[in-house]
C-alpha cells in the first residue's frame, strides 16, 4: 500500500532483501503527496469510513515528516 511504501521510505520498515532500515524524506514526502491527490480525486466517492481512514493515514504521515526534518 502507499501507506505502507511512506513508511518503509522514512525508515519504520526494513528493506526486504537487505533487512536495513534507510530513510528516503523526498520519496517519503511523495508518497505523502500522492496520497493527497488521491483523496481530492476520490472526494465524494468515498464512504464514511474510507474518508476517515484516509484523514488518519495522512495526518500521521504528514506529522511524521514533520518531525523528520524538524531533526535535520
Amino acid at each position: 500500500s502507499l501507506n505502507s511504501s511512506a513508511l518503509f521510505h522514512f525508515g519504520e520498515i526494513p528493506d526486504p532483501a537487505t533487512n536495513k532500515r534507510e530513510k528516503n524524506l523526498p520519496i517519503a514526502k511523495q508518497t505523502i503527496d500522492i496520497i493527497g491527490m488521491l483523496k481530492e480525486k476520490t472526494k465524494g466517492n468515498l464512504t464514511n469510513d474510507e474518508e476517515i481512514l484516509i484523514d488518519h493515514i495522512l495526518y500521521d504521515l504528514r506529522m511524521r515528516y514533520v518531525e523528520e526534518m524538524k531533526k535535520k
